[in-house]
């Protein structure tokens, strides 16, 4: 990550004080009620009220406060359950203020101090529920993705709903982001909360757990979602506690191109590096004969800094970092991420029953150098993304990624690739041939494609038994990370096709509301086209080590414009294929970037 890089520092083990499982059992002090045509809900710590979307059927509450402000004392800390407010009841008609952003590097030229609507005091979430609904409805949870630096939680959820029916309630929230979620080092572990951010999202899981039925939610039914760092959020709550939860919080997960950077221990060089670098530009740099800042220690010298300083101290230290890399990430902990979740995944141990995991067909092209065109550009780009791997690692990489081309020919035909037949994606793409491709595919794969690969095998492999997987691809080109969050979250024909939006939007409704993403054959091949041929989707086979099988998902492209496929009436194309041989064997890639887990480390 940082440009400078030695040998990782041994973890020291350390078991601190467990994170509190229950923080609200002392809140609810009186009757909660839900208000009916009022749109008030009193949480017992304080009353919100709502409004209501007439032609979608949904009422709406933005900006419930699931957490202490974590400010003053209360940064860089475990978060805490909202205080007491029994005063004026509080308008929930406009979102919260969004969490301080920490663009990657890469994105020189921000002015991280004039963040518009960014406050630190920002652990707020969003509840849509169906109007005058009968009975408690699954609860769909979705956590918002950004390299765990950038993003927020306004995410609208109207469009997936009314495409369901309105038959679940939608939940999506905020959590600290950069510096201020994911400072770490050994300092940090003894004096604050390491993977603070993720912390955030257990408690807003429990806030669901304690609040949800008000809304006229079932928190016995309730999917975690996300896409990027939020799906790599779902994938580490997946793991949380060493998957010793159960049940306790959600029953599904939906993990979309699973984000899994670099995971060192929360005191390896690499977080403590970061620690270091972003304390120096908070003015708190430390001095080995008097401490930090004269005489006061670091951690105390940053939690008195202002907002605007910590914010553009975690923007400056991230500049710092590789290529398309965040400086503040997850760690191991010990106590909630208890391991890589290349290994922890492979022992099937896992919270929750069911997952449906994913990735796109081009990941890897935003966060990868786009000028490597010889192999000589590959290695070194390779000794710089994998600094702990040695000359045979990386001669041992270029055997499991074969390349057909010697340099990029900036003249060859770009196209997407069918995954089971011809060219592959080793080599070709629609963005890239040759040494370029390899490099995004290299990329990719390691990054979010095979933690995808590993969710599916460790819940069809759970160590508690009883566990389903559901894998996928999505096809549609480029298929460039992140262009999937248009099809299950905008409505019908507004980004991809209104055939394509209503089949991905009905697979993710119906793992939500009945635990099986499998969808009627007259969707999955497209409604307009009225065909009502089998469709493998319509009896969609859980993924097993021992038939490997996902669906890709893909629709014919009328229009190509920009590289893009467009077409209001474009046909669905989506078939079921082999995910282990798929794109000339990924699965075994993914089983060998597994096995070499602790050198990448992931």
């Amino acid at each position: 990550m940082f440009k400078i890089f030695i040998g990782l520092a041994a973890v020291v083990a350390a078991t601190p004080t467990p994170y509190n499982p229950r923080p609200f059992s002392q809140l609810a002090k009186r009757q909660a009620s839900y208000g009916g045509s009022s749109l008030e809900v009193d949480l017992g710590y304080s009353t919100y009220q709502g409004f209501h979307n007439a032609s979608a059927g949904i009422d709406n509450y933005l900006g419930i406060r699931f957490a202490a402000p974590p400010i003053g004392s209360l940064r860089f800390q475990a978060p805490r359950a909202p205080v007491m407010n029994n005063s004026a009841t509080i308008s929930a008609m406009q979102y919260g203020a969004t969490c301080p952003q920490t663009p990657s590097s890469g994105s020189a030229g921000v002015h991280f101090q004039s963040q518009v609507n960014a406050s630190e005091d920002c652990l707020f979430l969003n509840v849509q529920t169906p109007s005058n609904a009968s009975g408690p409805l699954p609860v769909l949870f979705w956590i918002h993705g950004g390299g765990y630096g950038e993003g927020n939680g306004r995410e609208d959820l109207t469009a997936i709903m009314e495409t369901n029916g309105n038959s679940f309630v939608g939940v999506s929230i905020q959590y600290r982001l950069g510096a201020f979620g994911f400072l770490s080092s050994d300092e940090v572990f003894r004096k604050g909360a390491v993977n603070a951010g993720l912390l955030d999202q257990h408690l807003a899981l429990q806030w669901v757990q304690q609040y949800i039925h008000l809304f006229n939610g079932d928190p016995t039914r309730v999917t975690i979602s996300g896409e990027s760092a939020g799906a790599g959020s779902v994938m580490l709550q997946d793991m949380a506690y060493g998957g010793s939860l159960g049940t306790q919080l959600f029953q599904n997960s939906i993990a979309a191109s699973p984000y899994l950077p670099m995971q060192y221990g929360y005191k390896d060089w690499e977080p403590s590096q970061a620690y270091y670098a972003f304390a120096t530009e908070a003015g708190c740099a430390p001095n080995t004969a008097y401490g930090a800042n004269g005489s006061t220690p670091i951690f105390e010298c940053l939690v008195g800094k202002d907002s605007a300083t910590l914010i553009n101290a975690s923007g400056t230290t991230s500049e710092m970092t590789s290529y398309g890399a965040w400086a503040f990430l997850p760690v191991t902990d010990g106590v909630f991420v208890q391991d890589l979740p290349s290994r922890q995944l492979g022992r099937g141990q896992v919270n929750g029953l069911r997952t449906l995991s994913g990735n796109n067909a081009n990941e890897g092209v935003a966060f990868t150098p786009q000028d490597i065109k010889t192999e000589d550009d590959l290695v070194a780009y390779l000794q710089g993304l994998f600094p702990l791997f040695s000359n045979n690692d990386i001669a041992k990489v270029l055997m499991y990624y074969p390349s057909t081309n010697a340099s990029v020919n900036m003249n060859a035909l770009q196209f997407a690739t069918t995954g089971d037949s011809g060219p592959t994606a080793l080599n070709e793409s629609s963005v890239g041939t040759g040494q370029q491709q390899r490099a995004d595919n290299i990329y990719a794969e390691t990054t979010f494609v095979c933690p995808s690969y590993w969710l599916a095998e460790a819940y069809s492999s759970s160590r508690y038994g009883g566990g389903e997987a559901w894998k996928y691809q999505f096809s549609i080109p480029p298929g460039y990370h992140g262009e999937d969050v248009g099809g299950y979250f905008n409505y019908p024909g507004q980004e991809f096709s209104s055939n394509f939006i209503t089949a991905f939007q009905k697979i993710w409704g119906n793992f939500i509301t009945s635990n099986n993403p499998s969808i009627s054959s007259t969707i999955a091949n497209g409604i307009s086209s009225g065909n009502v041929t089998v469709n493998a989707a319509s009896d969609w086979p859980p993924y097993t080590i021992y038939d490997p099988v996902q669906l890709d998902l893909n629709t014919t492209c009328p229009a190509v414009i920009g590289g893009v496929c467009v077409g209001a009436n474009a046909t669905n194309e989506i078939r079921l294929v082999n995910a282990y041989t798929w794109e000339g064997g990924r699965g075994m890639r993914c089983d060998f970037w597994r096995a070499i887990g602790e050198l990448v480390p992931e």
